[in-house]
């Protein structure tokens, strides 16, 4: 049996994607980056092929960035934490680049 890390969603992100996101196939597509970020295997190996998995630069805290949609700029933001995932934000397409901006803009999400 796969081995799973546990996902949590203090802030309600995974309500809010469902909600902004734009189209169903966006939504299926996070359904798949969570997916991909729950599985254990891929942090052993670490590969990321849907999601790209990386570390933000510029913010303080330990902060990562993944993919939902590569083409269109939506992105998750999380933390791993005591083995643990954190969800913490849902960006927008227009605002993926402003990734360390976006952290700053909203610290009290980010431990």
């Amino acid at each position: 049996m796969a081995q799973t890390k546990t996902l949590i969603d203090e802030h309600g992100v995974i309500y809010e994607a469902c909600k902004i996101l734009p189209d169903e196939k966006h939504r299926v597509k996070f359904l798949e980056a969570l997916g991909e970020l729950e599985d254990n295997n891929c942090y052993v190996t670490k590969t990321w092929p849907k999601t790209r998995l990386h570390r933000i630069v510029g913010v303080k805290q330990v902060v990562y960035r993944a993919d939902i949609d590569k083409i269109s700029g939506w992105r998750l933001h999380l933390q791993l934490l005591d083995g643990n995932l954190y969800l913490r934000d849902v960006i927008k397409g227009s605002l993926h680049d402003e990734a360390s901006e976006v952290v700053n803009r909203k610290k009290i999400r980010y431990k």
